[in-house]
């Protein structure tokens, strides 16, 4: 039950992309192996889902306004776009290992052409999280160390495997949002973020493409006035910077794992001219793409200075 701690207003962003190639992101080993949330208690939403299971440990996860308990074995289910947060009981390491999936890209595979089935499916995934104990679930704690185990060793078809059990999973969510249970996180549905999640969806799956106020504003069915002012006092930060961060954000992943040029990772990551790119490039990092790509590490953890509470992964 929810122990109700009042939480900040302030939300981060936690950005991730998933390898080219790969079907899943795996933070694994012994890096998440700490205490959780006693440094940093801001709650945080991912463009991707995670799904966490915590290996050693106690303490609280966090939903918008709701606090819940986890243990050793359980499980996460936690769609995009919902602010949480993970904290320790005291100051004792807590063992997790965490996966981000594309939902987006899962539902292709599984729906292809069949646009409202996919667009069904997706709404069902997102509709709610979920804190599962994997005795309770074993179906679904088997499928989610399964991956992890398949991550972990990458012998021949792995990436096939891991496929089909992310499949096997997404069946095991449906049948958990299609029926009401106590383990299903109602904060999901609530709050101000809910307000504004279509709109972080929508530029999760269109920010390649041009992305105007109004209808981020029309497909939250608000008024472009109202939006902006829950979009800001909530986000800190105005829907164009979001906007933006997150194209800067892919652009990053790009110059990391390829070659294009500069505008050519421009036009990829939806903006519409270079120098446009190298503007908020520079707004976000305080140096140019061509500098960053240089020495990413150098920059990498500067974007965590930025007013707008916006992170680059952990």
């Amino acid at each position: 039950m929810p122990m109700g701690r009042k939480q900040k207003e302030t939300v981060e962003l936690r950005f991730y992309e998933i390898p080219q190639g790969e079907p899943v992101l795996a933070l694994l080993g012994e890096e998440w192996n700490r205490v959780y949330g006693h440094d940093n208690f801001y709650l945080h939403f991912h463009n991707l889902m995670e799904i966490g299971i915590c290996r050693k440990g106690e303490g609280e996860l966090i939903i918008n306004e709701h606090t819940y308990t986890y243990q050793t074995n359980s499980v996460t289910l936690i769609p995009p776009n919902i602010p949480h947060t993970t904290i320790s009981n005291g100051m004792v390491r807590n063992s997790w290992e965490f996966l981000y999936v594309d939902v987006n890209h899962v539902m292709e595979e599984l729906y292809g052409d069949r646009i409202a089935q996919k667009n069904e499916a997706i709404e069902l995934v997102r509709r709610s999280a979920h804190l599962l104990h994997g005795s309770e679930y074993p179906e679904i704690a088997e499928i989610v160390n399964a991956i992890i185990r398949e991550e972990k060793k990458q012998s021949p078809y792995y990436r096939q495997v891991i496929t089909s059990y992310l499949h096997a999973l997404v069946y095991e969510m449906f049948r958990l949002n299609e029926v009401q249970t106590q383990t299903r996180l109602e904060a999901a549905g609530s709050g101000t973020m809910r307000q504004i999640a279509d709109a972080l969806t929508f530029v999760n799956d269109h920010y390649q493409e041009e992305v105007k106020v109004c209808t981020l504003a029309q497909v939250c069915g608000m008024s472009e006035t109202s939006f902006r002012k829950v979009f800001e006092e909530y986000v800190h930060m105005l829907p164009m910077d979001y906007v933006n961060l997150v194209r800067v954000q892919y652009a990053c992943e790009q110059m990391k794992h390829g070659n294009d040029s500069m505008d050519e990772v421009a036009r990829k990551a939806g903006f519409s001219t270079t120098s446009t790119f190298n503007r908020n490039f520079k707004k976000f990092f305080n140096t140019s793409p061509y500098q960053w790509k240089i020495n990413p590490q150098r920059y990498e953890r500067k974007l965590q200075n930025f007013h707008i509470n916006a992170l680059k992964g952990w």
